[in-house]
């Protein structure tokens, strides 16, 4: 396996933290970004030239393009480009705030879609590379109470998908990682408005009291899903989705054949919709 050079945002904790951890540990160097100059100290201390660490907030567009531009002139080419950096918005969509909303989707969906594109011209110019952007199983199916998260990572999927198709010529590929509930800080960084009372007896009410009573269980560990990370760019071609943890292969499958059941039911008024036979193109 030869040494690898990564772009990786979002690495102060969880899942981008343990991924740089493991990269550094097997000899790889990597350009981390956090958002408090010190986060990674440990590791620079530990790991020196190897670790490049740049100060960054997704939601700044400048900045990213600044960021993405001077990695890839330090490092003089980037295999991996990780879009990791993100956070989830708690509460019924009515409870939310307006600037809650804003920044949930400027972080998790305006942040990611900008360092992809800030990524894609050096990616083409060196003739290829591999991004790993990080979604959730919220990229595929929804719980109530994170409405704006799924907002994001829905989205994000669908960018992904499409960009895909379009510099796939380039020889640049993606994977869309997708985590379950995991061991990692998350659940502790939720942003959570003032909840409802109208909302208490509602499954929203539900999925809060399981979260705060710790029903909810986490079963997944992100030192094993960082290492399936970094494993996964040796496979050609690359994975376009790669679930993580049996719950969540469980509640994907689970999602995918309902909504397959859901098409199948209606496939009479589906078809009928077409136009008829005997009409012309331009009729």
């Amino acid at each position: 396996m030869t040494t690898k050079n990564w772009l990786i945002t979002g690495t102060s904790s969880g899942i981008g933290r343990e991924l740089t951890q493991a990269l550094l540990a097997r000899g790889d160097r990597v350009t981390a970004t956090v958002r408090k100059a010190d986060a990674l100290a440990d590791l620079q201390a530990q790991h020196g030239e190897r670790l490049r660490v740049a100060v960054l907030d997704v939601t700044d567009t400048a900045a990213v393009r600044r960021v993405v531009d001077a990695a890839f002139a330090a490092m003089g080419r980037i295999d991996v480009v990780v879009s990791n950096a993100g956070y989830g918005l708690f509460g019924a969509a009515e409870e939310v705030s307006d600037a809650q909303i804003d920044q949930q989707i400027a972080t998790n969906l305006i942040g990611s879609i900008q360092l992809i594109r800030a990524a894609l011209p050096h990616l083409r110019a060196q003739g290829g590379g591999r991004i790993l952007q990080v979604s959730s199983e919220g990229g595929q199916l929804a719980y109530p109470n994170f409405s704006l998260y799924h907002a994001s990572k829905w989205g994000i999927e669908g960018f992904v998908e499409s960009v895909a198709q379009e510099v796939a010529p380039f020889g640049i590929s993606f994977t869309l990682v997708e985590p379950g509930p995991t061991r990692t800080n998350f659940g502790g960084g939720l942003v959570s408005p003032a909840p409802m009372a109208v909302y208490e007896d509602t499954p929203a009410g539900a999925i809060r009291r399981m979260l705060a009573s710790g029903e909810f269980e986490l079963t997944g560990d992100a030192a094993k899903m960082a290492r399936a990370m970094a494993d996964s760019v040796e496979q050609h071609p690359a994975p376009r989705r790669l679930a993580m943890g049996s719950s969540t292969y469980a509640s994907i499958g689970n999602a995918l054949r309902e909504r397959l059941a859901v098409l199948e039911a209606h496939k009479a008024v589906t078809f009928a919709t077409d136009i008829d036979a005997d009409v012309g193109a331009n009729g």
